[in-house]
């Protein structure tokens, strides 16, 4: 029983060490950046500025990310997963109708704060490393032309080890991160010592007397302020990497007092040098001493790395989901842990938001101008978050109303206020999210409305099994031996490939066996849920898999697996019939045309069906299908 505790307890200090380089990386890095741009000739560093944007950063980190995140949303486990999608199955409950408006905003928060992810996938890695390597100019004024071309060689090796996995990736980087908490908390403590009365900005009256004083300034500056949380919806959309548990722990142990301690030793070192008009030029690193310039920009570097590494497997994850829910083309997914089934690595994902991140870096050129291009898909998803959370809780966990608006509506104010306050940077970047998030959108909601269309019309042109098994007892046709396993959307209906192979072949196989792969808006199906089976006459089988979106459907070890007496369903000896469908645009109402083509290039470019599933390529035989749609 000891052993036991002791192994546990190894575990989850394991996991927290591996979820600090993973989860945290992005918020851990916000001191780089997120004060010292608060401060401008609008808003110039005044004793009353410096303590009001201190203690918005401190309620701001301890409400909003502690009680919201840590508290709240991490309680809307999706049986070990987290994120917009996980979040929109939760709510909906396997409820998939769109007839009420209820329905509509659920899978629209959903979508849409999931496509907004993208966005932050992108300028997440650009402006964090940016805004690490800058601290060269502190240390050598002449390096300044170097920025940039080691700014893009760093991305491009972070790109490059995400083939690795998160697990051998979170280990290496866990204790690096582990460091730079330490550092940054004891930078922040050797000021706040010299001027303890900086902490007095804990008192929220600072934060109201900033906003009396500056009013429509004090507004915008909310949406630089914001920077110190960007990272926190990575909290739950990477929790099925390692468990709620472990991200609690690293954040009440590790994050928070580390940022709290280094924002407020900023807010010192600034209160002593108000009259310096550089004080709040890189900040972060005027704060240390001159002889540890170099090694904190190293160390700086390799935090902002790690920093990436939350949103590029939050979104491998977010992308697994969208293809197993249907809203998203099927793609190449490789498993880079067998022990955790939650790390992935997805060659496209990774190679998109490689050349987004390079292209942000080379048209931006420094994290200053960049700033003005983050917050606002962060705010937006937040804001989403919130939405969706107040419905969980009243949905799924049957908590009163009265005490869900006690809740949900002071934290939907903060949400919409800084989302407000963040709509400002639309003309200075802020455009970049926001059209990343409308492209991969629309992206989302054409795959699931042409699949949806597709289905549609296949099932008009297609016979039913009712009619057709009893045609087939009456004609005897030629009855070939062996297993025939047919993968249909429909098991109630004839699949066009079976009629096909009929058709033009005029035989059919002894045993024919009619496959569905259905995914539930569940994680997870437990093993004696997975499969059903029905015997049907005339040799025919009908088959229902079952999968989770957090499950990758293998069949050939699902079959292999199967026991039904009387068929062999070794996969090695069974023939695959798959359609390929090549779709002919015709005009129609059903949908614009411009979507019909999108939808008939992401098609071409899915990955092929029989590697999605896993099946022997000897054992299956494609049939065309042409579908006008």
């Amino acid at each position: 029983m000891e052993t036991k505790s002791k192994t546990s307890g190894r575990l989850l200090f394991a996991l927290s060490i591996a979820a600090l380089g993973v989860v945290y990386g992005d918020i851990g890095t916000s001191p780089l950046y997120a004060f010292r741009l608060c401060f401008n000739d609008a808003t110039p560093p005044t004793q009353a500025s410096i303590l009001g944007v201190l203690s918005l950063i401190f309620w701001s980190l301890a409400g909003l990310i502690t009680l919201k995140y840590l508290v709240l949303v991490l309680r809307a486990d999706n049986n070990g997963e987290g994120g917009n999608l996980a979040l929109m199955a939760l709510v909906r409950g396997g409820d998939r109708s769109m007839v009420s408006v209820g329905s509509r905003l659920i899978l629209f928060s959903g979508l849409f704060g999931s496509a907004l992810l993208y966005g932050d996938g992108l300028i997440t890695p650009a402006i964090s490393v940016l805004s690490a390597v800058e601290g060269l100019q502190v240390a050598a004024p002449s390096l300044h032309r170097c920025v940039i071309p080691f700014s893009l060689a760093i991305l491009v090796g972070l790109f490059w080890v995400q083939k690795h996995g998160t697990q051998r990736v979170g280990a290496v980087f866990g204790p690096i991160m582990v460091v730079w908490f330490v550092v940054i908390a004891m930078l922040g403590l050797r000021h706040i010592v010299q001027m303890p009365g900086v902490l007095a900005a804990m008192n929220p009256a600072y934060a109201a007397g900033f906003f009396v004083e500056h009013r429509f300034h004090a507004f915008v500056t909310m949406g630089t302020v914001f920077l110190c949380m960007t990272g926190g919806e990575a909290l739950y959309l990477d929790m099925g990497h390692f468990g709620t548990f472990p991200i609690r722990v690293g954040w009440f142990t590790f994050v928070l007092p580390a940022l709290l301690l280094n924002y407020f030793g900023q807010g010192a070192y600034l209160l002593g040098h108000m009259h310096d008009p550089d004080a709040y030029g890189q900040l972060f690193y005027r704060m240390a001493p001159s002889w540890s310039l170099y090694p904190l920009v190293a160390l700086a570097t390799a935090a902002t790395v790690i920093a990436s590494q939350a949103v590029i497997s939050g979104a491998f994850s977010l992308t697994r989901q969208a293809m197993q829910l249907g809203y998203c083309p099927r793609q190449e997914i490789i498993h880079t842990s067998e022990a955790t089934i939650g790390q992935v690595y997805l060659p496209v994902v990774n190679a998109m938001l490689l050349v987004g991140t390079v292209s942000l870096v080379l048209g931006f050129k420094d994290s200053d101008s960049l700033a003005g291009a983050y917050g606002l898909a962060v705010s937006m998803t937040m804001l989403l978050t919130t939405i969706m959370l107040a419905i969980c809780m009243h949905r799924r966990w049957h908590w009163h109303p009265v005490l869900v608006a006690l809740l949900v509506t002071p934290i939907f104010g903060f949400d919409l206020t800084y989302f407000a306050s963040n709509v400002l940077k639309i003309p200075n970047g802020g455009w970049v999210g926001l059209s990343v998030a409308v492209i991969m959108f629309t992206v989302l909601v054409t795959w699931q409305r042409g699949r949806l269309l597709l289905s549609r019309k296949l099932t008009e042109e297609s016979i039913s099994l009712t009619m057709f098994l009893p045609e087939i007892g009456r004609s005897h046709p030629l009855r070939v031996p062996g297993t025939a396993v047919f993968l249909t959307g429909n098991a109630d209906i004839v699949p066009r490939t079976l009629l096909h192979n009929y058709k033009h072949n005029k035989v059919l196989h002894e045993n024919i066996v009619l496959l569905r792969v259905m995914t539930e808006e569940v994680p997870r199906i437990p093993a004696t849920e997975r499969v059903t089976v029905e015997r049907l006459d005339g040799g025919f089988t009908r088959i229902l898999a079952r999968y989770g979106f957090s499950e990758d459907p293998n069949l050939a070890e699902l079959l292999s697996g199967l026991h039904v007496e009387g068929l062999d369903l070794e996969p090695m000896k069974c023939t695959f019939f798959l359609g390929r469908e090549t779709l002919v645009l015709a005009a129609g109402h059903n949908m614009r045309p411009w979507r019909k083509r999108l939808f008939a290039f992401l098609s071409r470019n899915a990955l092929d069906a029989s590697k999605f599933f896993h099946l022997p390529p000897n054992r299956v035989i494609e049939i065309g299908v042409q579908v006008v749609l």
